[in-house]
């Protein structure tokens, strides 16, 4: 261990593991490291006994649950868009050969106490018992408006520019009521609150289009894809990508410590006595707690059933948004449910995760909306964890440290912090221009 690299990542959480993945790609020397003996970090995946020693304190679950090697429960569980940020990323580092991906089967929002399927073309807007019948037209509009949208064609702008309109004033311009605007900007623009309405509006139509395009990709009910097994997946296979690349892998080493000199510039990580040398250090919030700032809570109940969330279509693997309004919260709450057909559980069982941003200290009156649309649960833990945001200057420092991951069940604002990271680490816009044919899903049977 005693040589030098370019950069020592710690902690093999998800975000870790990417940028690890993409510096070992573009030829730098990486030492990747982790205080634990699993890969992971927050973001690992559990079998059944592991899961009831974590949350129940004993590795003895009841046995109607099946086995425990069947059960692979991703602690931060998130559905990736077909199109999106973090399959680009996959895609650019070939990690995708690693991985089999399956198309998820439904995405849906809730509405004045009911769920329904997100409408997010034209032909759906107008099927949708979502709207009346004049909003369903307007709303037609609105989606032939964003899938037409092209930068590069200023006729299809219809005299608007979208860097300079907001979200609003788009939205004013097609007369769309305050319920339309709800399960849009929530569910299909994937916007976390409502800030979004007074921001320039091409972000917003972006994300919109976004989703449309991941939806047509597999011709399946949502335009979301997930690997086989879950996410626990990714890391090892990152892992194997380093290696690949000439990066080294190492668990289980204590007590990373981070060197400093005396300007306060990182040069090295230090475990067991001995010292790797580099020039910049990329590490999860646990690895330098004294320049991180606590930004807030994410409440959460893992839930264990022998049936689908009903009103899905039976659905095995769902995604359920419930916008802040609808609830009165200030933040979204979040459904996601995956089972055997992705085989993170026994045949017949469902893993269902409701997560939101925590703005009590009572997270199971907090999550109670979300547990409600469940039906019955065979097991049901409860669970907070802390987020952390930086708070160091990493050009005096050259440490990189990326923030906690948020309650969403998706991955689009996880791979914006790793695309972040990488331009501060390497100077570089990163290039996401792929072929997305190379990562290819199973539609359900």
């Amino acid at each position: 261990m005693d040589e030098e690299y370019d950069v020592v990542v710690l902690g093999t959480g998800l975000k870790e593991c990417i940028l690890s993945g993409l510096l070992s790609v573009d030829g730098l020397k990486v030492l990747h490291m982790d205080r634990n003996d699993y890969y992971g970090g927050e973001s690992t995946s559990l079998n059944l006994n592991q899961l009831w020693k974590r949350l129940r304190g004993s590795d003895t679950p009841p046995a109607h649950l099946g086995s425990s090697r069947e059960y692979n429960v991703d602690m931060i569980p998130k559905f990736m868009m077909a199109n999106g940020g973090l399959v680009r990323t996959l895609i650019h580092t070939d990690v995708t050969k690693y991985l089999n991906f399956k198309a998820v089967d439904g995405s849906f929002v809730y509405n004045k106490g009911k769920i329904h399927k997100v409408p997010a073309t034209d032909v759906e807007a107008l099927k949708s018992p979502l709207m009346g019948l004049f909003e369903k037209r307007r709303a037609r509009k609105f989606f032939i408006y964003v899938q037409d949208y092209e930068d590069s064609d200023p006729k299809s702008h219809e005299g608007l520019d979208l860097n300079k309109v907001t979200a609003r004033d788009l939205i004013l311009k097609y007369g769309l009521d305050d319920n339309t605007v709800d399960f849009i900007g929530h569910a299909l623009a994937l916007h976390r609150d409502d800030s979004y309405l007074d921001q320039p509006a091409i972000d917003f139509v972006k994300r919109v289009k976004l989703y449309a395009e991941s939806l047509a990709r597999f011709q399946g009910g949502s335009p979301y894809i997930y690997p086989l097994y879950g996410l626990g997946e990714l890391p090892q296979a990152f892992a194997r990508l380093s290696a690949v690349y000439g990066g080294t892998y190492m668990l289980s080493k204590p007590q990373c410590k981070v060197e400093f000199d005396e300007d306060g510039k990182a040069f090295g990580v230090t475990s067991e006595g001995e010292t790797a040398k580099c020039k910049k250090v990329v590490c999860d919030p646990s690895y330098l707690t004294d320049k991180v700032k606590k930004v807030g809570k994410v409440a959460r109940a893992i839930c264990i059933m022998s049936h689908p969330i009903p009103n899905t279509h039976d659905a095995h693997s769902v995604q359920v948004i419930l916008p802040q309004k609808q609830l009165g919260r200030k933040s979204d709450m979040y459904l996601f449910c995956c089972s055997y057909s992705h085989n993170v559980a026994p045949k017949g069982k469902y893993i269902a995760f409701v997560t939101t941003e925590a703005e009590t200290d009572n997270p199971e009156e907090e999550l109670k909306p979300g547990i409600e649309l469940l039906g019955p649960t065979d097991e049901i833990f409860f669970d907070t964890y802390d987020r952390y945001e930086p708070t160091n200057q990493n050009a005096v420092d050259n440490c990189f440290i990326s923030t906690s991951y948020d309650a969403t069940t998706h991955f689009e604002s996880t791979v914006k912090d790793v695309i972040t990271l990488y331009s501060q680490i390497t100077g570089k816009t990163l290039d996401l221009t792929v072929d997305l044919s190379a990562a290819s899903a199973a539609a359900e049977e």
